[in-house]
């Protein structure tokens, strides 16, 4: 899909003025194709993988790093950004992943880093020489690498550090396919150009004029820093265990975070082999897609239309790469439990019910799917049902199965 991109920008480059809009519009009508299809892979991939947990923690991570489609260059791009620089990361290093998601051109479109020009870099100084005015440092991206990728809003960085950092990354812009534009295929490309001159001080720490490694020091200091540990530790224990997770569980991820140099598999292992992670008393409120995957996978599903994911998923107000911020989707019971949207999955569930047709005995795949956890109000329930669809409904729309 990243081809995809780069031929419109070769396309537009070489035709006259009068032409440009109908290729980019054309680009987009194409985009939103890939955007469904995308989805359509996505929702299979859940379906169908032998791996759930690896596939849960593609979608942990891909929340964590958000992009969205809502910015509409992004909508071609967002499937790729979440194979190239999600997935191959996830059983890696927390480093290799910052750096990947930092570089490709879905985030430098989103968080407009392709827009940033360091002001006395060689293209802003012509600028200033010519406009008479600067061309602009963008901090949006350096802001949420900051805020929400590393450390933390509470993570103990200044608006200074964001600047410096805002700095240090320009020169990363998107690939090109000119001959200077560097390796085939690269997600991104350093116009030195455009990058700021000068050493750069971010965290108390000083990072020498270096070209494109200034910015590859700095991520991965910032990878490494406590504060990252105590944040990316809190988000996985919060979205596997509970809303409000034990301190102590907490700690254990920070502890092997920082252990391990960030090596993400051996936080995995700590998380898994931790007594709060199996503890009955800890449960999480199922966000739209969890319940959603769960649904069809509990009732056999092997694969979705993509349109048909897609509706699913804007129904459930949950769509695929479309957060409302950088931020990600909400991952706390808050976020999801409102009146409303639970009626969202009531509806669903009456039509996936449907769709399962009355040969599904909604009591023997309670007891598949929800083994020692249905209770007893439940069970009752689904027995009275007046029809098999309406048994299936409401087990799918349980208290049980809403929480995993």
């Amino acid at each position: 899909m990243t081809g995809v991109w780069l031929d419109q920008q070769r396309a537009v480059r070489q035709a006259p003025e009068g032409q440009r809009a109908g290729i980019r519009e054309a680009y987009l009508r194409r985009s939103r194709g890939d955007y469904l299809a995308s989805i359509g892979a996505r929702v299979d991939s859940a379906l169908q993988t032998q791996t759930p947990f690896v596939e849960h923690l593609v979608h942990f991570w891909a929340n964590h790093f958000a992009v969205s489609v809502d910015k509409l260059l992004v909508i071609g791009l967002a499937g790729a950004f979440e194979a190239d620089a999600i997935r191959p990361h996830v059983t890696g290093r927390f480093e290799d992943m910052l750096v990947a998601v930092a570089k490709h051109p879905a985030m430098l479109l989103y968080l407009d880093q392709a827009q940033s020009i360091g002001p006395n870099s060689q293209v802003g100084s012509r600028s200033q020489a010519r406009l008479q005015r600067a061309r602009g440092l963008n901090e949006n991206l350096a802001r949420e690498i900051l805020e929400l990728h590393t450390l933390g809003v509470k993570g103990g960085y200044q608006q200074d550090d964001v600047t410096e950092l805002a700095r240090a990354l320009t020169g990363w812009t998107l690939p090109d396919d000119r001959p200077d534009a560097g390796a085939p295929g690269s997600s991104s490309r350093f116009v030195a150009a455009l990058h700021e001159p000068g050493a750069r001080r971010v965290t108390g720490r000083l990072y020498p004029e270096a070209g494109e490694e200034q910015a590859l020091a700095i991520l991965r200091d910032l990878a490494a820093a406590p504060a990252t540990a105590r944040h990316i530790a809190t988000k996985l224990a919060r979205h596997f265990v509970a809303d409000e997770p034990p301190p102590d569980l907490v700690q254990r991820l920070e502890d092997a975070f920082l252990r391990s140099g960030g090596h993400l598999p051996t936080v995995y292992r700590a998380l898994v082999t931790a007594d709060p992670a199996w503890d009955p008393q800890f449960t999480k409120f199922r966000t739209p897609w969890e319940w959603a995957i769960a649904s069809l996978r509990a009732l056999d599903t092997q694969a979705l239309a993509p349109t048909q994911a897609s509706s699913l998923m804007t129904q459930l107000g949950q769509p695929v790469w479309r957060p409302g911020s950088p931020a990600g989707f909400g991952d706390t019971a808050a976020s999801w439990a409102a009146p409303d949207a639970l009626l969202r999955r009531v509806e669903a569930s009456q039509r996936l019910a449907r769709q399962a047709g009355a040969n599904v005995d909604a009591r023997a795949l309670g007891a598949r799917i929800l083994p020692g956890a249905m209770g007893e109000a439940t069970d009752r329930s689904i027995s009275l049902a007046e029809s098999g669809e309406q048994a299936l409904t409401l087990l799918l729309v349980s208290p049980e199965f809403l929480r995993r």
